[in-house]
């Protein structure tokens, strides 16, 4: 595998479990020291691709290759090149946390005992209790802190923080950032939005087991539209009637002019501004898609079919 091969690389990949297909036409490629978000809700087959990804389900179709080699037969080689993280941790009840961090680094043979203790104290975890006195956000800590201070060339996280604070949300923020600046590979699925976005050079968006978008966030953004809300001295009303213009709502109508809030498609932002300059712009904010509106975009039918709002939706759950 040379420097410029893809660290993860999925194709077509199926995975059935009896009449459910898990896995449909997957396709996924991550580079070198990329950071690459994986979103969708519960059941969509994030869960699915990482158990793929680790060996410990074998594909039923497709290829599938991590550092140029195959998950399921190699799966001991490859394992001492990468660190895993579920979302939800058990551990030995018997033993401290420091005693089962230490175990998995020695698993791996030697280990960097500062960069250990380093982690222990900016997750702000004591290593001297025992585990079952653990919260469910400590035990994820001795789960992410077992795979941050290994010395390994792929993360694959799944959920890896759920349980903790915000504060230390900012923490794995900031480890992450760190960890991709020493040339690591990470796949993060998270139903934290804002992590997401944050920390991926790179999204896919999953859904019924099949990859729906991909991209930087940047291009996902081209595909969906942006808020604009605008005060003119003339009325604006005549982009209601533009196909490129949605939900068009006029908020405040006074002396000085016309307060109105649309959403245009992408890539149509010029010609909406082309035709708003001559009605005279006293004010002008626009707001670019989240990726919230870019998940609503593919999960928003089932959430009405739930008979939930789109609007109030602040999570993939």
């Amino acid at each position: 595998m040379n420097e410029n091969s893809p660290v993860i690389y999925a194709e077509n990949l199926v995975k059935e479990f009896g009449p459910v297909r898990a896995l449909d036409d997957l396709n996924l490629n991550i580079a070198p020291g990329e950071v690459h978000g994986y979103l969708g809700p519960n059941g969509a087959g994030k869960s699915t691709t990482m158990r793929v990804l680790l060996g410990l389900l074998r594909p039923d179709a497709g290829r599938i290759q991590l550092f140029g080699r195959d998950p399921w037969r190699d799966a001991v080689t490859l394992h001492e090149r990468l660190a895993y993280v579920p979302g939800d941790v058990e551990l030995w009840p018997n033993l401290t946390g420091g005693e089962v961090i230490d175990m998995f680094l020695r698993l791996r043979g030697s280990y960097n005992k500062a960069r250990r203790d380093e982690l222990i104290e900016r997750f702000d975890l004591d290593p001297r209790k025992k585990t079952r006195t653990y919260s469910k956000g400590n035990r994820q800590k001795v789960a992410l802190i077992s795979a941050l201070a290994a010395d390994v060339d792929l993360l694959l996280l799944d959920e890896p923080t759920a349980g903790l604070d915000p504060l230390m949300e900012a923490v794995f923020q900031e480890v992450i950032h760190e960890a991709k600046g020493q040339g690591r590979s990470v796949l993060l699925s998270s139903h934290i939005l804002a992590q997401v976005e944050a920390l991926s050079d790179r999204i896919s968006i999953i859904r019924a087991g099949h990859i729906v978008e991909s991209g930087t966030l940047s291009e996902l953004r081209h595909m969906t539209r942006t808020t604009i809300e605008v005060e003119t001295t003339h009325s604006a009303e005549s982009l209601a009637n533009l196909s490129f213009v949605h939900d068009f709502r006029t908020e405040s109508v006074t002396s000085a002019g016309d307060r109105t809030v649309f959403e245009v498609d992408g890539d149509h932002v010029q010609e909406v501004m082309n035709t708003l300059t001559p009605l005279g712009i006293r004010s002008i904010v626009a707001h670019p898609p989240t990726l919230e509106q870019l998940l609503m975009r593919h999960y928003g039918d089932d959430l009405s079919a739930r008979g939930v709002s789109n609007g109030t939706t602040k999570k993939v759950s």
